[in-house]
């Protein structure tokens, strides 16, 4: 089987990330990448062009870091609370998701969090403290603290 070298124009799962030169066979290359304008021939000239991705790629990366930084001093500041029917013992009827954990935050802090980045294993059923990892960026994780109330 023979390959050819590709500088990726975006990022491909498996494969690389925008700019980067990746050795992929030729079939590959010729019959998906592309076709769809996920690569190009990695010759000398398009090999600058390749720098030139890579320094653009590192640049966002470390702009989405540090706003990822700040959100997640902003918001672990103070605890959001959830209102919530309950019945005995402090069950909920139903249960708080990540729908309701994020429309909160965006309520008591004015900052909207994707709902992709907060990780919540099963939803919260009991009232009470929950704590609830958040990540907004690859390298950024912090816990926010959710009080979940009687309403």
């Amino acid at each position: 089987m023979s390959s050819v070298n590709v500088i990726l124009r975006a990022d491909v799962d498996g494969v690389g990330k925008r700019g980067d030169i990746v050795s992929v066979s030729k079939g590959y290359a010729r019959n998906f990448l592309e076709p769809r304008g996920l690569a190009i021939a990695a010759t000398a000239g398009a090999e600058a062009q390749a720098a030139a991705m890579r320094r653009s790629r590192d640049l966002k990366d470390v702009r989405d870091r540090e706003s990822a930084e700040t959100l997640a001093k902003a918001v672990s500041a103070k605890p959001v609370t959830v209102a919530h029917r309950a019945g005995e013992g402090g069950k909920l009827f139903g249960s708080v998701g990540v729908a309701e954990i994020t429309s909160a935050v965006a309520s008591d802090s004015g900052i909207s969090l994707e709902r992709k980045w907060v990780a919540l294993d099963e939803p919260i059923k009991e009232l009470g403290t929950h704590e609830v990892t958040v990540r907004p960026h690859a390298d950024v994780e912090f816990t926010l603290v959710v009080e979940v109330v009687e309403a």
